[in-house]
């Protein structure tokens, strides 16, 4: 079963949107509250502990409308169907795209259920203190060695759940640079410390380097044996696994129908598991199941990743908006952007449609961002006054972890204050003070959410998988493969072969390159 193929360019509802943007192309926010005095509520989703308010957006009710049509015209409904199915959407790979059944409890297969529960019994041993290293003592630091999915995903999670983990001290390993290795493997026990390797293949080349590399330290003072109780594994390719030292009860699975950059739901979070427990790791899936229940069941027009993805599809194909930023006002979400960077540029960053033809209209978006209020004392300048259209989430928590309520209430009113100061602008000046202007009329959606809980970032982070799901649907490509990473892998082997022989490439700019590097 084939996913919808259709060019968005060609629906009526295309044609109507560029119709309609015309119309609304130099709305002012500004005027439309006063207009509108259910602006707010109208355009807004009330669902558990989310709250999304897109009021602070250039759009109207016919806006949302003739958006909600684009979708439905480009197969979405049926599209989300194969997906939740099984359906092997993921066609030019020939897999699934089955990340959400890692958190159905109320359908899990059993493959998964059984790796939930080794996950479980594993890391009640390391937390207790039961799981000993090779001269007795009990683990007390965590090392994931991996990258890209393998690493953004599970750092994300611990960093995002410091509040709740435990006594485990978490790191992680994924540059191939060695100044970054040493500087870990300088931290560390040998005897109190368990690394854990991820890598699908067991061949990625950054990964490998960098667990053979600790390999050769942890081996400068244990013995060969001492492997088996300080390294484990997720991994499909047992056998290369077992030739590194690792026992096969310590290898836990990847399966082909969970895409690397989606996989922190499934044995790639084991570090994340560890750190904040197997409960709090459950909640977290928990949550993430909830969303998908409401992105699979609830109409268009109040379903939050679609109409998170629809309004994002409006700037960037209609204002020809090229970027578009998030911004956590929780230090904990920290890592959360570059984690979204990889989800939505990974994704969504393509050129051919499904039909095998190159696209004529802008495809994926550029994410960035950092947390609030840092990011106001650094590049909140151009949001205000720069020439160019950036549309922004904001996430919000009501409440604090430690609730130290002062902290909180200064950061919420920063927050409010910066979507309504890049809503409302300041043009109420003289016209020598040109350089206190700011026009205003710029677009941010405000996400406020209860409490950073492990059930709530779940559902935050299934929000933005399947956010980017629908514009991959609308915009006609495969949001999950990934050749553009391939390509560079490829070169970088043949590059490799000429530094590590004095050879050359076909590349003449790389040549003088290599000379230089003597």
């Amino acid at each position: 079963m084939s996913l919808p193929a259709i060019n968005p360019t060609t629906t009526q509802a295309w044609k109507k949107l560029q119709a309609h943007f015309k119309e609304v192309e130099n709305l002012k926010m500004q005027n439309v509250f006063s207009e509108e005095p259910e602006r707010a509520n109208k355009f807004s989703i009330d669902w558990q502990d989310f709250y999304l308010d897109y009021s602070k957006n250039r759009i109207t009710s016919e806006t949302i409308k003739l958006l909600v049509e684009l979708a439905k015209e480009a197969g979405l409904k049926e599209a989300i169907q194969q997906q939740f199915s099984g359906a092997r959407i993921n066609e030019t790979e020939d897999r699934a795209v089955l990340h959400t059944a890692l958190r159905d409890f109320n359908d899990m297969k059993p493959e998964v259920k059984e790796t939930l529960q080794k996950m479980k019994a594993f890391s009640e041993e390391i937390i207790s203190g039961n799981w000993k290293g090779y001269t007795g003592k009990p683990i007390k630091t965590i090392v994931n060695i991996g990258i890209g999915g393998s690493d953004l995903g599970p750092d994300m999670v611990t960093e995002s759940l410091k509040f709740y983990k435990n006594h485990l001290d978490v790191k992680y390993i994924s540059n191939v640079d060695g100044d970054h290795v040493m500087e870990v493997l300088m931290t560390l026990d040998r005897e109190t410390t368990l690394f854990i390797i991820v890598s699908k293949t067991f061949t990625t080349q950054e990964t490998l380097t960098n667990a053979n590399t600790t390999r050769s330290w942890f081996l400068e003072k244990a013995e060969e044996k001492a492997i088996g109780s300080h390294f484990v594994a997720v991994s499909t390719n047992i056998e290369a696994v077992k030739n590194f030292g690792i026992a096969s009860e310590n290898i836990f699975p990847m399966w082909d129908w969970v895409g690397g950059r989606f996989s922190l739901w499934s044995a790639v979070g084991l570090s994340s598991c560890c750190a904040v427990g197997y409960s709090n790791y459950e909640a977290m899936l928990k949550g993430a199941h909830e969303m998908d229940q409401h992105f699979e069941k609830t109409e268009f027009s109040e379903n939050i990743p679609v109409v998170l993805a629809l309004v994002s599809i409006w700037y960037s194909n209609f204002f020809a908006s090229e970027t578009e930023a998030v911004i956590p006002y929780s230090q904990y979400l920290t890592k959360l952007v570059s984690y979204l960077q990889q989800a939505f540029m990974e994704s969504n960053g393509k050129s051919t449609d499904r039909n095998g033809e190159k696209v004529s209209y802008n495809t994926g978006s550029i994410v960035w961002g950092s947390t609030g209020t840092n990011s106001q004392h650094a590049f909140f300048q151009l949001l205000h006054q720069g020439t160019r259209l950036v549309p922004i989430d904001f996430i919000l928590f009501s409440e604090s972890c430690y609730g130290q309520k002062e902290h909180q209430e200064k950061l919420a009113a920063n927050c409010l204050a910066q979507s309504e100061a890049l809503m409302e602008g300041n043009t109420a000046t003289s016209e020598e003070n040109n350089y206190k202007k700011f026009e205003g009329n710029k677009p941010s959606n405000t996400l406020l959410i209860k409490k950073l809980t492990p059930r709530n970032l779940g559902s935050l982070l299934a929000m933005y998988e399947h956010k980017l799901f629908v514009k991959g649907i609308i915009f006609n490509i495969y949001s999950f493969d990934q050749w553009g990473v391939e390509l560079g892998k490829n070169i970088a082997k043949n590059t490799l072969h000429a530094i590590q022989s004095d050879g050359s490439t076909k590349n003449p700019s790389t040549n003088n390159l290599l000379k230089r590097l003597k």
